[in-house]
């Protein structure tokens, strides 16, 4: 579980900043548990979505070719999977298809279910639509934007998944928003919202002096030997 102290200043910062705030609690750089490559979001000025991750798999390309019954069976497992759980929690989907995913499980209707079962957002390497008519307060953080929902059936549920490079298990802590989104460690949970008070100050060292008049190169010297001193 998370304290609500972390969860609002998790919720005030952006994915970067945690990216960061990660290394400075781990003591080293080369945290890893990172999406990578661009990724789109529904509401760019929204906040972050943080959450514990509900995971599943889909597909879209081709028609299931299981037994309609079991298809439909899988799904309401699916919904039930998504409303059950600790909250706050994010519907973290890969689509197998990508790639070359083409079938918009992210629209309108499937955001307002996940929104109304009380989740906080959506991460995907698939496809979302229906933009203008996604309900606020449910960001989709995704890979591409098209037109279609195609063939999309769920093909599993809580299993590990991986979007943009990044694995994901179910249950994992989760950061996102329009940057893309990282895996929190649960290690460094405990000292994580110290780290990331920490990092806002030093950064302050550096940021306050280029924004005065007549910062020049003699003053970003000095900035930036405090700026370093800071972070050993």
């Amino acid at each position: 579980m998370i304290n609500q102290t972390l969860l609002a200043k998790l919720q005030q910062v952006d994915t970067p900043t945690v990216c960061n705030a990660i290394e400075v609690a781990q003591g080293k750089r080369g945290f890893n548990q990172f999406t990578r490559g661009t990724m789109l979001s529904s509401a760019p000025d929204a906040g972050a979505i943080v959450g514990f991750a509900r995971t599943a798999k889909i597909a879209a390309n081709e028609p299931a070719t299981e037994a309609a019954d079991i298809i439909k069976s899988r799904r309401m497992a699916y919904y039930k999977h998504m409303f059950e759980g600790p909250r706050p929690a994010l519907a973290v989907v890969e689509d197998t298809d990508y790639p070359n995913a083409v079938g918009a499980y992210w629209g309108e209707i499937n955001t307002s279910i996940h929104k109304g079962f009380g989740m906080s957002g959506a991460l995907t390497n698939g496809v979302m639509r229906d933009l203008g008519d996604l309900p606020d307060g449910f960001p989709v953080i995704a890979g591409s934007i098209g037109p279609s929902h195609a063939f999309v059936h769920v093909k599993s549920i809580a299993e590990t998944v991986e979007i943009f490079g990044m694995t994901v298990n179910d249950g994992d802590l989760i950061h996102a928003d329009r940057h893309g989104a990282l895996v929190i460690p649960l290690d460094v949970i405990p000292i994580l919202e110290s780290a990331i008070d920490k990092l806002l100050t030093t950064e302050k060292l550096v940021l306050g002096p280029a924004s005065e008049k007549g910062f020049n190169f003699e003053k970003f010297e000095a900035a930036w030997a405090a700026f370093e001193k800071s972070r050993t």
